[in-house]
This record gives structure tokens, C-alpha cells and sequence, in this order.
């Protein structure tokens, strides 16, 4: 059986109930009834909205309601290419943060918020939330904030980040976030290069059933932002007698803060200002894993429609569904989950390890808050399949109707895994998008059926392809992923780059005007589903074969006796490359001769005889980035005997450690 053969024959583990209309079908029929057409599926919708696009995303605008005080007077300039970044709805004015908290019943819960050893959770109503954020705008506003400053978070995954976020969206003020776990180099990778006036922090963090002290990294930051106007200090974990401000200049309790905005015994009214479509919102850092961090600002309307469009038309989610991700502030994940509450949903924010009383802690949230979508890491569920948990025996999980899975490739064994040992009826929606457009390429969807170890389809409106290194589109090959199309949710600019030169050349360079993602896929042309195979500058080459590292993983992770693997190329002097394969063993499991030549033969019978790496070692551990990504080009950089400067961008930087000099390595 050929490899293309074998894709197309993978195994549907879930399927559209015929029955149900979705927002989907709603939208379908929307467009054929306002353009006079047949559009009889989704490809046909898909194949429509990248063709047509200004008119697609009128469309999304119309159908997902967005609030805007002034309307627009053109979609896009169509004559611009994805490189010229266009305009997107020239004269529009509108706020993000009024789209959040518009929902018409204010009695209505909109965040759950969990933390880990913390049996209460607490609730805030759209109502409440709204209240809270006028206090922290007026307090904003007192201080000195206006539009365009920029406000930052150092802060966990809890409402006061939500809050503190909205208001700086309020205002048009510009929200930039790192998670506690960041060290203070990372923290001041990113957060020096955009000089904000303003920073909300804690003063410790629990994790792993530990408490950590907040402070003395605080203080590092804070000696490293100069143009900082205010600190303002959270009590979280420890009360306000357990916290000395005196070492941190300009700092205040939040108490205090907020006692700025308050005006005798009314509640302030919240105002929101109303600005262009592309006026910035976020400010996100790519991982910074080999080099500093790039600054992308994204911008409130394309944030907004784009989020809207994956919640609504990808996730056919309403206002009755309560959703979970488990994330940190520091992963686009975060931004991407607060965007649901403008379509009423409940957000749930669970702060801690995922892991700890118990493996069961965020299913225990599902069945206690009846979660109807959960968002996690493809990471964890491995650890869960490890440790043999199995959900469906233990839970209900009764209103759970979707599992969302990004931050690395979904192993085919972990579809198994969900339907197997979670829950057979689910939808399982593995997605990819990443950091440089807060959204995804692809995704979840509710009308077309879910392939074992496929992400389902192209998401609408997202031209993607893939391309062989000539620029010619592959199907059913390993190729480049490209974007041909503009689209509203790319950055409009990276900060501090006057010129645009290191924006071109992070999507650019490759395909000139067209958008080279970084990422290496595979579409299936029969089914439409995509196959992620790791980032590109991760790709592997060796005797002039080109294949994505997750190829490799596929395979060596169903293994066993392996817990975990790394796959990068070596160079010599020549420029020749070979591929080095580590292993980290599961617990109690050995490395062996033995299991060497049972992966050999795998990956020979698998892929090809050309796709064997040349070595295949034993490690102890592999690098990570914070939000939990597996990080291949810094040890690809230390084999070749280079020095990773970003360690900040690591969870656990001392593993890059365990692969310099190493002897095994020498005389290639």
C-alpha cells in the first residue's frame, strides 16, 4: 500500500448527525440565499469564501453580529497582495472589549475561575464583569493610560487578567501578557521592546502543590522596564500583610488601584472608545527559542472576526455552552478563549498543574460545570494516556460535545486514546493556527467527519496550500504551508520595525507575496483533512528526502517503552545531513539494541528505508517551550555547537544541557 493510499484509508472516528443544523448549515444557506448559489457542502462553502473572500468575510461580519458604532465603507482592496498587509473594513469604528461584554442577559455567569488546592471556584456574571472592568478603566484612565499605551500582565490564568485585558481593550490601550512561570530574562525579552506604562502582577503563584514566590522576579522586571508609570500588585495566594511593596517603586494593591476609579458609592460607567477596525489590541511574542522574540500586533477587528468565526461557524458554539482551554496568559490559547465570551458562552480559567490533586482535576471541572468544550495541549493528553487514565470509566462527562487539541501535532494513537478511553461520541477537533495569526488555518468542524490522525479541514476563508519548494501546490505530499489569500487576523505590523523588513522576512522570504507559514503538512486531497508534520526550519533532508520530524514521531511514540522523542538533522564541513533520533524512556523501561532495531525497522516499513535516522540515542530529557511546544532548532543549535542564548523561552532550559559535546555526535 502506498503512503497517499494509506491517508486515504484512515479510519472515521466521528461523523455529522444528519439531523442537526448547524451554524455552519445556517451560514451555507445564508450565502446561497444572498449570492444565488447551490452550495450543497462544505468543501463547496470552503472552495467559495477563499474565491470570493471580501464578500465571505461581509458575510462572517453580518452573520456573527459584530458591534461597531460606524459601519464600513469597503471590505478589503482586493488588488493587494497578503504581503501589502491591506486595510480590512476601511471606516469601520468599533471596540473589541464592547463586542466581549454586550451579552443581554448580565445575570448570566461568564467566568468560572479554578485554581489549583482551591476547592471554591468563583463565578463572575456578565453583569459583575462588566462593573469590574469600568473600575479598572476609570483607575486606567486617572493613571495617565490613553489610547495606544501599553498595558501588560504578568499574571496567572484568572479573572483579574480578564479584567485588567478588557480594560485596556476599552480604552484602546494595547494588552500584551506573560505567565508566572516565565523567568525574568524571558519576561524582559518581550516586554522591554514594547516600554509599557503599566504592569498588574501577583505576588505568588501555587503550582505542583507548591507555593511560589512572585516578588523578586517582579522586581528584576520591574528594574528592567523603565517607562513603567505603575505596578499594580495582586494579593492572590498570600494576603496583603504577607506582601513588602517598599522594594518595587511606583507599586499599589489593586485595592488601592482601583479605589482611583472609584467616584463616592456609583458604580463607574464604562465607556468604550470607538476605533478603526486595525486599531492594535494585542501585542504577541513568537516563542524566542533561538533569537529575541518577535513583537506581532494584532488588531482588534481581525482578532475579533476571525475568533468569532472559528467559535461560532467552526465550533458551532452558542451562548449555552461552557468552555474550558488549558492555558496560560502566555499562550495565544488564552486570547483565543476570552473571545468566546462574545458569543455568551461561559468561560472556564483553571490556574495550576493540570495534574494535580489528581490526573482527574479538569474532568472533575467538566462534570461539576458541565463543560461542553474542552481545549487542552496534544501534550497532555499523552501524559494521561501514559499513566493509563481513562475518563470514560471514572466521569460523566455528559454535556462534553467537543475535544480541542493544538500546541503540537495529534498523534494518531491519541484518537484513539479519546474515542477509546474518553468519550466515544465526541467530536475531537485537532487545530493549528498559531501565535502569528491568534487563530487557527484549520480546525474543528461540525459537518464533515473525523479521520484518525487528521485535522479535519481548511478552515473558510483561509486560502491554505501546501508547496513543494519550487512553489508548485503538492497534494497528498509533505510540502510548505501557504496562505494565498489575505486575511484580517495576520499582524499588521511587528513593533518596532519601522520598514516592515523583519515582517517580510518572517513570512515572506520564501514564496515572495505569498505566506509562508513555517509549518510542514500534508493535505489529503480525498477527504480534505490535513496532517501536521512539525515546523519547516525543523524539516529534514537527508539523501535529498524531505519529511517533517512528526513523520518520525508517529511512529516512535506508539511505542511503548518510549515517552517521549526528539528528531533533528546534523551538518558536517561538507553540508551533508543526517538525522539523530533521542529517546526519553517511559518509567521503568530501558534503553536497548533491542529497541533500536524494532524503531529501525518500524520507520523503514512505515516510511521508507531513506527515512531511518543515522543514530538513535537515549536522552533524559527534551526541551520545551512554556506553552509546550518541543523545541527541535535549539538542540539542532547546540549539536552544531552553538550557544542558546533565550533560555527564558524554555520550561526547562537545563535540558539543552544534556546534549552538548555529545561524544556519540563527534567526527561526522
Amino acid at each position: 500500500m502506498s503512503k497517499d493510499a494509506e491517508i486515504v484509508e484512515s479510519k472515521v472516528l466521528w461523523r455529522p448527525d444528519s439531523k442537526t443544523v448547524t451554524q455552519m448549515d445556517r451560514f451555507r444557506a445564508r450565502v446561497n440565499r444572498h449570492f444565488g448559489l447551490q452550495l450543497a457542502n462544505y468543501d463547496q462553502l470552503y472552495q467559495w469564501s477563499v474565491e470570493n473572500y471580501p464578500e465571505f468575510w461581509a458575510e462572517v461580519w453580518r452573520f456573527c453580529g459584530i458591534t461597531s458604532s460606524t459601519m464600513y465603507e469597503e471590505v478589503v482592496d482586493v488588488t493587494k497582495k497578503t504581503s501589502d498587509v491591506p486595510e480590512w473594513f476601511k471606516g469601520s469604528r468599533l471596540n473589541y472589549a464592547e463586542n466581549i461584554l454586550q451579552h443581554k442577559d448580565q445575570d448570566k455567569v461568564a467566568i468560572y475561575a479554578a485554581r489549583e488546592g482551591e476547592e471554591a471556584i468563583v463565578k463572575v456574571t456578565f453583569g459583575e464583569l462588566r462593573r469590574d472592568v469600568a473600575h479598572f478603566t476609570t483607575a486606567m484612565r486617572k493613571m495617565g493610560i490613553n489610547t495606544g499605551d501599553r498595558v501588560v500582565g504578568y499574571l496567572p490564568n484568572g479573572v483579574y487578567a480578564v479584567e485588567a485585558m478588557l480594560a485596556a481593550a476599552s480604552i484602546g490601550a494595547i494588552w500584551s501578557s506573560t505567565s508566572p512561570d516565565f523567568g525574568v530574562n524571558g519576561v524582559l525579552d518581550r516586554f522591554s521592546q514594547i516600554q509599557p506604562k503599566l504592569i498588574f502582577s501577583v505576588a505568588a503563584v501555587v503550582y505542583n502543590g507548591k507555593q511560589h514566590d512572585h516578588m523578586e522576579k517582579l522586581q528584576s522586571v520591574v528594574k528592567g522596564l523603565p517607562d513603567l508609570k505603575k505596578v499594580v500588585v495582586i494579593p492572590y495566594v498570600r494576603s496583603r500583610q504577607e506582601i513588602d511593596l517598599s522594594k518595587i517603586p511606583n507599586s499599589v494593591f489593586l485595592e488601592d488601584f482601583l479605589a482611583l476609579g472609584k467616584e463616592g458609592d456609583q458604580d463607574p460607567q464604562l465607556e468604550f472608545e470607538q476605533l478603526s477596525f486595525s486599531h492594535p489590541l494585542f501585542i504577541m511574542f513568537s516563542s524566542g527559542t533561538t533569537g529575541s522574540p518577535k513583537c506581532m500586533v494584532h488588531s482588534a477587528g481581525g482578532t475579533l472576526i476571525q475568533h468569532l468565526k472559528e467559535h461560532i461557524l467552526h465550533g458551532n458554539m452558542t451562548s449555552s455552552d461552557v468552555i474550558i482551554y488549558y492555558t496560560t496568559t502566555g499562550w495565544m490559547m488564552w486570547n483565543w478563549l476570552i473571545s468566546s465570551l462574545a458569543v455568551g458562552s461561559s468561560v472556564v480559567l483553571y490556574d495550576g498543574s493540570p495534574l494535580i490533586p489528581t490526573p482527574n482535576v479538569l474532568w472533575n471541572l467538566v462534570d461539576q460545570l458541565g463543560i461542553t468544550i474542552f481545549g487542552t495541549g496534544a501534550k497532555w493528553l499523552s501524559v494521561l494516556e501514559e499513566r493509563n487514565l481513562r475518563p470514560a470509566n471514572t466521569h460523566s462527562l455528559h454535556s462534553l460535545h467537543t475535544i480541542l487539541s493544538t500546541g503540537s501535532p495529534l498523534k494518531p494513537q491519541s484518537y484513539d486514546y479519546v474515542y477509546n478511553c474518553i468519550k466515544t461520541n465526541v467530536l475531537l477537533g485537532s487545530i493549528s493556527g498559531g501565535t502569528d495569526i491568534v487563530s487557527c488555518f484549520m480546525g474543528q468542524n461540525w459537518t464533515v467527519p473525523v479521520f484518525r490522525g487528521e485535522i479535519q479541514a481548511r478552515n473558510l476563508g483561509m486560502a491554505v496550500q501546501a508547496w513543494s519548494p519550487e512553489g508548485k501546490p503538492v497534494w497528498g505530499e509533505s510540502g510548505e504551508l501557504v496562505c494565498l489569500k489575505p486575511v484580517p487576523c495576520q499582524p499588521t505590523h511587528f513593533w518596532n520595525d519601522e520598514n516592515g523588513s523583519k515582517y517580510h522576512k518572517a513570512y515572506f522570504s520564501t514564496f515572495p507575496g505569498v505566506w509562508a507559514h513555517g509549518d510542514y503538512c500534508k493535505i489529503n486531497p480525498q477527504s480534505g483533512g490535513i496532517v501536521m508534520l512539525g515546523r519547516s526550519d525543523g524539516t529534514l533532508n537527508p539523501n535529498g528526502v524531505r519529511f517533517g520530524s512528526s513523520e518520525i514521531y508517529n511512529i516512535v511514540e506508539a511505542f511503548e517503552e518510549v515517552s517521549d522523542s526528539l528528531c533533528v538533522p546534523q551538518y558536517n564541513s561538507d553540508g551533508e545531513e543526517r538525522v539523530i533520533l533521542f529517546l526519553k524512556m517511559a518509567h521503568a523501561q530501558v534503553f536497548s539494541p533491542n529497541l533500536v532495531g524494532r524503531i529501525r525497522a518500524s520507520i523503514r516499513v512505515a516510511l521508507s528505508a531513506r527515512h531511518v535516522p543515522a543514530l538513535i540515542l537515549e536522552t533524559k530529557d527534551i526541551p520545551y517551550t512554556i506553552s509546550g511546544k518541543k523545541v527541535e532548532v535549539a538542540v539542532k543549535q547546540v549539536i552544531a555547537g552553538k550557544e542558546v542564548r533565550q533560555r527564558g523561552a524554555f520550561s526547562n532550559p537545563d535540558s539543552l544541557d544534556l546534549y552538548k559535546n555529545l561524544p556519540e555526535l563527534q567526527n561526522f
